[in-house]
């Protein structure tokens, strides 16, 4: 889930055959795209059944490579990609870990949304059929050490993305339900900006352009 993010447009069929139904509904969704936020419910089963509990919060994307994911129950985590830096903060554990955007972003199922090009550039995609009334489309990353074993992504017949599913190399299941799609909106400003906050342990490298101890007045 931490690498998750990043638009152009490519033409797509006006009519879709049952061959390409779930690629046609992806490029719909996606045509024309410069900023995205909705709302999530994120559960994980095991390989063995075992559930945990679920979680909820929001998430936000702006072409070309910026993208929030802001989980606010059962605990907080902020996961805030600028462009240059994905940046994870645990504010219970007063810890926030940063890493280069550029190794992360080819593992994210979510890239597809905010750049089409990377769609078969970064994976082998296959039609994955329909069930529970969406059509799915099946992503295998082509890296050599994916984060996930493959991912699915579902869209009903108005050609929304209602959800993502991936597995990992253990067999544990991740499935991701997305409400409140809001499309090229004027979002809040700073909302792909991170500071960790005073007094909070940063791990990893964030260079020396990023700012992390907040600004005084």
């Amino acid at each position: 889930m931490l690498r998750l993010l990043t638009i152009l447009l490519l033409g797509f069929p006006l009519l879709a055959t049952a061959a390409d139904l779930a690629r046609t509904r992806m490029q719909a969704f996606a045509g024309s795209l410069v900023s995205l936020s909705g709302e999530f419910e994120q559960s994980v089963a095991g390989a063995r059944g075992s559930r945990g509990e679920p979680s909820r919060g929001t998430l936000a994307l702006k072409a070309p490579r910026q993208f929030r994911w802001q989980t606010t129950s059962p605990f907080e985590q902020t996961i805030v990609a600028d462009g240059t830096r994905v940046w994870v903060y645990d504010p219970d554990l007063l810890q926030a870990s940063v890493r280069s955007q550029s190794s992360e972003e080819a593992q994210s199922p979510l890239t597809v949304l905010t750049d089409l090009t990377r769609l078969d550039a970064d994976f082998n995609v296959t039609e994955a059929g329909e069930r529970d009334g969406l059509a799915w489309l099946r992503l295998v990353s082509k890296a050599d050490e994916p984060e996930f074993a493959y991912a699915e992504l579902g869209f009903d017949r108005h050609d929304q993305l209602l959800r993502m599913r991936f597995e990992d190399a253990l067999g544990n299941t991740t499935e991701i339900r997305f409400t409140g799609w809001q499309r090229n909106t004027a979002l809040p400003a700073g909302t792909f900006v991170f500071t960790p906050p005073e007094g909070v342990d940063v791990v990893g490298d964030p260079g020396r352009d990023a700012e992390v101890i907040p600004l005084q007045d």
